[in-house]
């Protein structure tokens, strides 16, 4: 009886294969016709793509699936088409084909199975939804990214100064800056987003804090160390694709329980804060004007528990992990390039002074950072080595064409079938040789001050419709934790163990870090 079954079984998606292959030549051969297009050159070693799913898998678990993926691109150019699983995506660093999907042909491109997949962890934010459930999230959100709340960096003076004072100092004191840098992005986006810092750096795991217990460093029931394991599973079932479902075991159901629960604590007392107001708008309108807080301000939009919360946590995944990536990655390259550092502290220095409000200088504020001229060449060029989002994903949602890669040549129009997926590596393409010089591998911030211009070959934000709301918000507490660190030291040197490729290895997650964390000893001679 078993075997009857098997053999039903493995008929049917034999069955299931043999028509899809020819309804996949007949649109094929439809889209030649009309346009030239072809499919892209498929590079593949059985028809299942077993083989590269065990690949891709076995590269994140070793943190090397960044480099191992741009090896592939190395072999086989800028577009090509790879089978997992039985599914058959393109894969593309071309800057025409990427400005293509997210922006010329936007509307033939949506998230496909990204819901479902993030849906456990993210449920229904602006990174998981499309068409009307994407454009409402959207219009809900862009009002609280306005320049007047993420260009005042008053706020973000407390947590920076927390993050200084946490760092060892002396020559042979050394210390993970990495964990120090998403504690503190954690502190300042929670006082961004709920009005109340966790205040990570400096407090310890109280039982009797609520969330914030759940938020410090407590080990694997922390929110941070549940946040990072739900991105883990997160990672895990966009590889395995339609079959995101298998990937749901109990420990990321109890992650994504803490990750909820540390959530839905900020958004009933907002919720609270926002029916005392209505009921009492004479009470709260003598306690004066209020500090502004995005949970706040969104609880005016709409009340609902569920809302709130999935928004709060697909900005939180950004506000988090994007600029704490960012700045874990300069002390990276700093650490290794003092020629750099002596260059940029040379320019904080000389406009800002050695510290906040020193006489004489420019106040340290949106305005005059964005005029840092060397220090936004350092951020630019941390953003183009490590890109927040370092890989990402489009479905086809009608039978389409990609400008060019397609055929075993490379040069014809590239033929996207209805339903299927084009995963653009970010990483690679900012470091084509072709765009950014024969250095393309190299730290140099200088590039940026040499005249060339980049468009859809620099995406760190991405781009088209879906570019990035709080873009600002991330580079000014970018550019203003570096410029205090420098003020602070003048000397960063690296206490890493080297690696034996000499390349640092890169968790890709929804977002990228270091694999390894990054040690440094930080002084001032």
């Amino acid at each position: 009886m078993l075997q009857v079954i098997v053999y039903v079984l493995l008929s049917l998606l034999a069955g299931k294969i043999l028509v899809d292959k020819i309804t996949y030549i007949v649109a094929a051969r439809k889209a030649y016709r009309a346009v030239g297009a072809l499919p892209a050159y498929n590079r593949g070693r059985d028809f299942t793509g077993m083989h590269n799913v065990f690949y891709l898998l076995r590269a994140l678990r070793n943190d090397t699936v960044l480099d191992k993926v741009a090896e592939i691109y190395a072999e086989e150019g800028p577009t090509f088409s790879l089978t997992t699983l039985g599914q058959t995506n393109v894969q593309t660093m071309d800057p025409e084909n990427i400005k293509t999907i997210l922006s010329t042909k936007f509307a033939d491109f949506d998230l496909g199975r990204r819901h479902d997949a993030f849906f456990p962890t993210l449920g229904d934010g602006i990174f998981t939804l499309d068409g009307e459930g994407w454009s409402h999230s959207r219009a809900l959100l862009r009002p609280q990214f306005s320049r007047a709340q993420v260009s005042d960096v008053v706020k973000l003076e407390r947590h920076v100064s927390n993050l200084l004072a946490a760092i060892p100092r002396g020559p042979g004191q050394s210390c993970e800056i990495q964990e120090l840098l998403y504690k503190m992005t954690m502190d300042s986006a929670t006082e961004f987003l709920f009005g109340e810092s966790v205040d990570s750096l400096v407090l310890g795991n109280d039982e009797k804090t609520g969330a914030s217990s759940i938020a410090s460093d407590g080990g694997r029931r922390g929110f941070a160390a549940a946040f990072n394991i739900a991105q883990e599973y997160l990672s895990k079932r966009v590889i395995f694709q339609s079959l995101y479902w298998v990937i749901n075991n109990s420990e990321f159901r109890e992650a994504n329980r803490v990750v909820h629960s540390f959530v839905d604590f900020y958004v009933a007392k907002a919720l609270e804060h926002y029916d005392k107001k209505v009921k009492e708008p004479a009470a709260t309108e003598k306690q004066g004007p209020e500090r502004y807080v995005f949970l706040d301000a969104l609880a005016e939009e709409t009340q609902d528990p569920r809302v709130l919360r999935d928004q709060l946590l697909n900005i939180l995944l950004a506000g988090r992990d994007t600029t704490a990536g960012t700045l874990t990655w300069a002390f990276y390259e700093l650490a290794r390039h003092p020629r750099v550092l002596d260059k940029l502290r040379h320019e904080v220095l000389d406009r800002f002074g050695d510290r906040p409000g020193a006489e004489g200088k420019l106040p340290m504020n949106f305005e005059t950072l964005k005029g840092s001229l060397y220090l936004r060449y350092v951020v630019n060029e941390v953003l183009r080595l490590y890109p927040s989002v370092p890989q990402n994903f489009r479905i086809a949602n009608k039978d389409t064409v990609l400008p060019r890669g397609g055929g075993k040549d490379r040069s014809a129009p590239v033929f996207i079938r209805k339903g299927q997926g084009v995963f653009y590596l970010v990483y690679s393409m900012h470091r084509r040789p072709d765009f950014f010089g024969d250095d393309a591998d190299e730290f140099r911030p200088e590039r940026w001050g040499e005249g060339k211009t980049w468009q859809w070959e620099y995406l760190p934000f991405n781009g088209g419709p879906r570019i990035c709301l709080g873009q600002q918000y991330a580079l000014t507490e970018a550019a203003y934790t570096l410029a205090r660190v420098v003020q602070e030291f003048d000397t960063i040197e690296t206490t890493d163990v080297p690696q034996a490729n000499g390349k640092p290895l890169k968790r890709a997650l929804l977002t990228m870090s270091s694999a390894a964390g990054v040690h440094v000893s930080c002084y001032k001679k």
